[in-house]
């Protein structure tokens, strides 16, 4: 049986869930989102504060739904469950071509753009889970998860290799590195990712986040950014009602 993807031709039996997206620097047209994948420990210095070993282990991956993207600028409730809520600032990529088994050498040809992201998680069930030996799901995949500023076209600026990647806190930087040191570079990520799965146009990965990770509460402003990126901004509010 063939599943067709055009939703005029389908009779759902509820409404279809709107086409989450992300914006892109310098229009108003937005780049829609198919999946988030999300690249575990990729900075050395990270994977030594949260007590790994940073060998060049063949990079892990996880994910958050597509619908936990948020806009730039946005206001995040502090979410349930957690009393351990943190940051991560992310460089992140977006698929513009898909792609089975790609190549390296060849990876580049599949992305899109790029643009800061941050991977809020909560923390305390996130380390619960995998100290059990458990799905990090709760721990990473909730709702407005993955606050994300627009896409820059790589057609326009290139495939970034090196630049300063920070954020801060109410103005106290906390986390501030270079995307340089990422221990598995862009195309790899891209080329070991499509081992496992066919990547697809609209799919993002969050290449993972330099060392320095820790708490916020409600009333903090989050601010980072990544050179030639631009920057990224958000606000904790209080607890949904």
């Amino acid at each position: 049986m063939t599943m067709t993807t055009d939703t005029a031709a389908q009779n759902f039996v509820i409404a279809p869930p709107a086409v989450s997206s992300v914006a892109i620097a310098g229009t108003e047209a937005r780049f829609p989102i198919r999946r988030i994948f999300c690249v575990g420990r990729n900075y050395a210095a990270h994977a030594r504060e949260m007590g790994k070993d940073p060998d060049r282990d063949p990079p892990f991956f996880f994910t958050k739904p597509a619908d936990s993207v948020v806009d730039n600028g946005a206001a995040v409730p502090y979410p349930p469950l957690t009393r351990n809520f943190h940051y991560e600032i992310e460089l992140v990529l977006a698929i513009g071509k898909g792609g089975f088994n790609i190549p390296a050498s060849k990876a580049l040809d599949h992305v899109y753009g790029y643009a800061v992201g941050i991977d809020l998680t909560r923390r305390d069930l996130q380390l619960a889970a995998r100290d059990a030996g458990r799905p990090w799901d709760w721990g990473k995949a909730f709702d407005l998860s993955a606050p994300c500023a627009p896409l820059h076209r790589a057609a326009e600026i290139g495939h970034p290799q090196k630049g300063r990647i920070w954020l801060a806190v109410n103005g106290q930087v906390k986390q501030d590195a270079d995307i340089a040191d990422l221990i598995w570079n862009v195309p790899e990520i891209v080329s070991i990712l499509s081992e496992a799965v066919e990547l697809k146009p609209g799919d993002l990965v969050y290449t993972g986040t330099p060392a320095g990770v820790g708490a916020i509460v409600a009333g903090d402003k989050v601010t980072g950014g990544i050179d030639g990126l631009g920057d990224i901004e958000i606000t904790i509010a209080p607890p949904r009602g």
